[in-house]
C-alpha cells in the first residue's frame, strides 16, 4: 500500500491527525504525521519553507521514499512546496483548506502578530476555541501536542512568500484540492485548480476550514481512496482522465 504523510496546520502539531491516522492504520495503510519546525516536538526551531519541506521529505523517506502527502491549511501549503521541491517523493498531493493566495495574507499577518505578542494567552484561547469547534476526539487531538502561537508570524511570512501557483504548475503528479464549502480559504480555488497539471477539486458540504476534521473516518476513507488512485501510475505518467 502507498504510505501517507500527514502535515498539520499553523500553531498545531502532528497530533491533530491522530484520529485520521488511527483509521488509516486500521485499514492497513502505512501512515505518519510530521511535526513542522516551530511546532510540536520541534518547538523553538525557526520556521522556513525550506526547513518545513525538508522535514516532510524526511518523513516520506522514513516510509520508503514515496508517499501521498496530505496537509490541512499550513500543511497544505507546505505540501504544495514539497511537491515542487521533491516531486519524486510525492506520489500524489492532497491539499486541504489552502487555496488562498498570498495577496490575502494581510489580516492573517496582523492576527499572527497579535498572537505572538502574548503566546500563552493566545494558546489558551486557541485551545478553548478548537475544543468548542470540534468537540470530542477531533478537538482533543488538535491540542494534545501543544499549541505554538509564537511561531505564527514566521509561518505567515513563509507562506506569503512562496508562489503556490508556480509550485503546482511545476508538479507533474496528481493533485486533489479539498475544501469545505464554508471555508473562506476557498477564495482562489479556481486559480489553484487551473495551475495544476493534473488536478481535481473536491468540496465537502457544510464544512468550514477545520470542520473537515470533524469526521475522521470519512476523511480517512477519502485519503485511502486517493492513495489508491495515486498509486496506479508513477507520478510522471499520471493520466488526468483517471
Amino acid at each position: 500500500m502507498l504510505p501517507v504523510v500527514l502535515i498539520h496546520g499553523i500553531r498545531l502539531s502532528a497530533t491533530m491527525w491522530d484520529p485520521v491516522a488511527s483509521h488509516l492504520s486500521h485499514l492497513g495503510r502505512p501512515v505518519t504525521a510530521a511535526d513542522l519546525p516551530g511546532h510540536g516536538t520541534r518547538a523553538g526551531e525557526p520556521f522556513t519553507m525550506d526547513a518545513a519541506t525538508s522535514a516532510v521529505a524526511d518523513a516520506v523517506d522514513a516510509l520508503g521514499g514515496r508517499a501521498l502527502v496530505a496537509g490541512l491549511s499550513l500543511g497544505g501549503y507546505v505540501g504544495i512546496a514539497v511537491a515542487e521541491r521533491f516531486p519524486e517523493r510525492v506520489a500524489g498531493l492532497m491539499a486541504i483548506g489552502c487555496t488562498a493566495l498570498g495577496s490575502a495574507a494581510g489580516p492573517h499577518r496582523f492576527a499572527a502578530s497579535l498572537a505572538a505578542r502574548k503566546p500563552s494567552l493566545a494558546n489558551r484561547i486557541s485551545a478553548y476555541g478548537l475544543r468548542r469547534l470540534l468537540p470530542g476526539p477531533a478537538g482533543e487531538a488538535m491540542v494534545a501536542g501543544g499549541l505554538f502561537c509564537e511561531v505564527m508570524p514566521q509561518v505567515v511570512d513563509a507562506v506569503a512568500g512562496h508562489d503556490q501557483l508556480a509550485a503546482l504548475a511545476a508538479y507533474p503528479g496528481r493533485v486533489w484540492l479539498v475544501n469545505g464549502t464554508r471555508d473562506p480559504f476557498r477564495v482562489h480555488e479556481r486559480d489553484f485548480l487551473r495551475a495544476c497539471r493534473n488536478g481535481r477539486l473536491i468540496l465537502v458540504p457544510r464544512r468550514g476550514h477545520l470542520g473537515v476534521m470533524a469526521a475522521p473516518r470519512p476523511l480517512a476513507r477519502l485519503v485511502g481512496d486517493l492513495c489508491d488512485q495515486a498509486d496506479r501510475l508513477p507520478y510522471a505518467q499520471a493520466d488526468p482522465r483517471v
